[in-house]
């Protein structure tokens, strides 16, 4: 597909992971990137009431801004809301879900840890892939009720303290003869912080981030890029319709993304 149009959506700033890469793969696509950062974080809504919303705004968003393709770039949407949304919709839609397959097939020591938030953790979703491909792997859920807004406040340039993320990874740390070597980050949002991670890690640990296998999933379905590179600042609309700070815009245009007016805010 010839610059295909690409929207990636999340409750946050967690798909710009995800964005990321997929601007990598295919620098010569239109994108559009939108944020439902007016109810922020996702995982503390009722499932019907997202189901609804996220149905609403996606209606809204692709009225608007016409994709060839949405990526949805969050664990807790994709998991609750993707029948609905290719139910509705005739557009494909890429998902985001918990990397636990090849985290399992690559442990050495079989420990493996599935960092994420606490709604994505108690989904049977996920236990359902940790049945499937769990490979005789040892696998701790780890809900973290706090990274993904300790994620955003970095992102915005305000201090987050490595205490408070040290306290939030170390769970994910067994040590019972052999020590967890895989760590799954099953939250979009966690990315945003591997440097950190490593760095606070009690031992060295394989990080899953999931964005180059969604990343790869987008390639097949549009093919690859042409050779050819858009060098203009792609949009991001936020439902809040917050005005963006000097340190988040300035982070936003690193990602290749310019700060644009709110997209449509359905009613809760």
């Amino acid at each position: 597909m010839s610059a295909p149009k690409i929207l990636v959506f999340d409750s946050g700033v967690g798909g710009l992971t995800v964005f990321r890469e997929i601007a990598r793969a295919r620098p010569d696509a239109r994108f559009v990137y939108a944020a439902d950062d007016a109810l922020f974080p996702y995982g503390k809504i009722p499932e019907a009431v997202l189901v609804e919303r996220v149905g609403g705004l996606m209606a809204d968003l692709i009225e608007t801004h016409r994709p060839d393709l949405v990526v949805i770039a969050c664990n807790t949407a994709s998991t609750l809301v993707l029948p609905a949304l290719r139910a509705r919709f005739a557009l494909p839609f890429v998902g985001t879900v918990p990397a636990i397959k090849p985290a399992c097939a690559a442990s050495q020591s079989k420990l493996v840890s599935v960092l994420g938030t606490e709604a994505t953790v108690a989904r049977e979703y996920t236990h359902a892939l940790i049945r499937n491909f769990g490979e005789g792997c040892d696998l701790t859920l780890v809900g973290s009720g706090r990274l993904a807004a300790l994620a955003e406040a970095s992102l915005a340039g305000e201090p987050v303290d490595d205490a408070a993320i040290r306290a939030e990874i170390a769970p994910c740390f067994v040590e019972d003869g052999a020590r967890t070597d895989t760590v799954v980050l099953a939250c979009t949002h966690y990315p945003l912080l591997m440097e950190r991670f490593e760095r606070l890690a009690p031992w060295p640990v394989r990080w899953i981030d999931p964005a180059p296998a969604v990343a790869r999933r987008v390639i097949e379905l549009v093919g690859p890029a042409t050779g050819e590179t858009h060098n203009e600042l792609a949009p991001a609309v936020f439902t809040s319709g917050k005005t963006a700070s000097a340190e988040f815009a300035a982070a936003l245009q690193g990602f290749g993304l310019v700060p644009a007016s709110a997209a449509p805010s359905p009613a809760v």
